[in-house]
């Protein structure tokens, strides 16, 4: 744990990896993202406040895989009666073949696109999020999908990663045992050795990106346009 490991491949981003467990991967992110990323906190915190009864608030999930997340966020905001329009993309066909077809939410949208082909295209968004792919990417890939966010969102960026820890580890090796027949155990695994801790994290982001813990085994960066916030302190 006390080094990143940077080059470890997660075995559902292989392209020939089983098509079986890869679809059951995608089926039980949902409960997994439910139980473990954190985001009731980050909608209550950092969304919800931004959202409005009267006016639509556009949200960009970049990397949605399974879309899980997204058409979380957007029944939380149609239980508090909030307007929300949530476009998830991922540049991996099979994630968005799997979003697009689990129940429709005429709230929810999803495409198969890189946040790179949405600036070019001229898009803007309230908020851009992510769930779990900063640890995914390589230093220049992190710096495109930064900058490409900060280019996108008009009044928030909000990308959740795991923090790397040994405890981190241990614990979802137990928790995660349930999970069968699928990548969620070794592919997890894979990703808290892949992530980041906060001071490594904090070298990496560019200048004006709050880099914080979000609870003992996630960790936030954050954009605010026109409103540099500075760098938490590594706890």
């Amino acid at each position: 744990m006390r080094q990143r490991a940077a080059d470890a491949v997660e075995m559902m981003d292989r392209p020939d990896c089983d098509p079986v467990k890869l679809e059951r991967t995608y089926r039980q992110f949902g409960l997994v993202n439910r139980l473990f990323s954190g985001w009731r906190m980050l909608y209550v915190r950092e969304l919800r406040p931004l959202m409005s009864p009267d006016q639509v608030t556009t949200v960009l999930d970049i990397g949605c895989g399974g879309g899980d997340v997204a058409r979380l966020l957007a029944n939380w905001s149609a239980r508090d009666k909030l307007k929300v329009e949530i476009t998830g993309i991922d540049p991996d066909e099979r994630a968005c073949a799997h979003a697009s077809r689990q129940a429709a939410n005429p709230s929810v949208r999803f495409r198969q696109a890189a946040s790179g082909d949405l600036v070019r295209e001229g898009r803007r968004y309230d908020v851009v999020i992510s769930n779990h792919v900063v640890h995914h990417l390589r230093p220049a890939e992190l710096a495109v999908v930064l900058a490409d966010s900060q280019k996108l969102a008009k009044r928030l960026s909000l990308h959740n990663d795991l923090r790397r820890s040994g405890a981190a580890y241990g614990l979802f090796a137990l928790a995660s045992l349930p999970f069968r027949g699928s990548f969620i155990r070794p592919d997890g695994l894979v990703s808290i050795r892949r992530s980041y801790k906060p001071a490594e994290l904090r070298a990496a982001a560019p200048p004006g990106w709050w880099v914080g813990p979000h609870s003992p085994f996630h960790m936030v960066l954050k954009h605010v346009p026109d409103n540099p916030l500075r760098t938490l302190a590594d706890d």
